[in-house]
């Protein structure tokens, strides 16, 4: 048996344990996004969250048949805020990804269909400002306005462009050196009608893809700036703002009010990241060739 044939059968089924890893993924990140995205839609209608009076007499229950998450220091019912403030936490996630986008994709793609002087200074603004720590650029954006909804997502939205900018402009200058492109243009077409026409098109599941990859950033950038209290405000839900509200007890040795909400923080983002990582299998050539070896 020569050599070849020998490591045909471990090439094989390496791809193998690759595409079954890749699929029980795929199954526990899409029963997670589903479990969440029904939490969020089934619960709030249900149950309002003005209608947990405060409860001083059962603040800082531990989990229990009652209350499975416990109760905070004000009697309310873990559970059910944790839901709420993944409801806030996932709409800012959600507004702030598709404006990135939208503003990175337009960015990109305008940057690689001009190419030349425009491209270069451009590219140049993006460099520079992602020169500048997303936090400390989202925080100086955030005081610029009064607490709430809308400067959070456009903080987040500000900060989190970059990366479509430059994945967009790849793959348009990816895109510029095909043969139908080259086409297009010799046969007198211009440079909006190739851009709108062939261009934006192709790079829109790319962009897709990176507005999905988005959503947990966003989320995790909310957070923080809700943690820090300069995101929304402390009257509202949000994961952030629970974290924050439970420092104090787990001082006190109360762990439950800063631990579930974190897991709220952690566990959809990295299913939703899970999701999208096997979406990037499915539209990159590279990477599903691999996983057919």
């Amino acid at each position: 048996m020569t050599c070849e044939s020998a490591a045909e059968p471990a090439w094989r089924s390496y791809g193998v344990r690759r595409r079954s890893t890749t699929a029980v993924r795929l199954r526990v990140s899409a029963a997670l996004v589903a479990v969440t995205v029904l939490a969020v839609l089934l619960v709030p209608p249900l149950v309002r969250l003005d209608q947990q009076t405060v409860d001083l007499g059962s603040k800082l229950l531990p989990p229990g048949w009652a209350h499975p998450f416990g109760t905070d220091d004000l009697g309310r019912d873990l559970l059910l805020r944790c839901v709420y403030g993944l409801r806030i936490s996932l709409l800012v996630g959600v507004a702030a990804a598709l404006v990135a986008t939208v503003i990175g994709t337009a960015v990109g793609a305008t940057a690689g269909a001009l190419g030349g002087w425009v491209d270069q200074g451009v590219m140049r603004v993006v460099d520079t400002i992602a020169s500048v720590p997303h936090l400390l650029l989202g925080i100086f954006i955030v005081a610029m306005f009064r607490p709430g909804v809308w400067p959070v997502v456009v903080s987040v939205a500000l900060t989190h462009w970059l990366s479509t900018a430059r994945i967009v402009r790849a793959e348009v200058l990816s895109l510029r050196s095909r043969p139908y492109i080259d086409a297009a243009v010799s046969g007198g077409a211009s440079r909006w009608r190739v851009a709108v026409r062939h261009l934006l098109p192709a790079v829109l599941p790319r962009a897709a893809l990176a507005a999905v990859l988005m959503v947990p950033h966003a989320m995790w950038h909310e957070s923080a700036l809700s943690f820090l209290g300069l995101g929304l405000p402390t009257h509202m839900a949000s994961l952030g703002n629970l974290v924050q509200g439970g420092r104090s007890s787990l001082l006190a040795g109360q762990w439950w009010p800063t631990l579930f909400p974190g897991l709220f923080i952690i566990v959809p983002t990295l299913a939703v990241a899970g999701l999208a990582g096997a979406w990037r299998e499915r539209i990159d050539p590279r990477r599903r060739s691999e996983l057919m070896l």
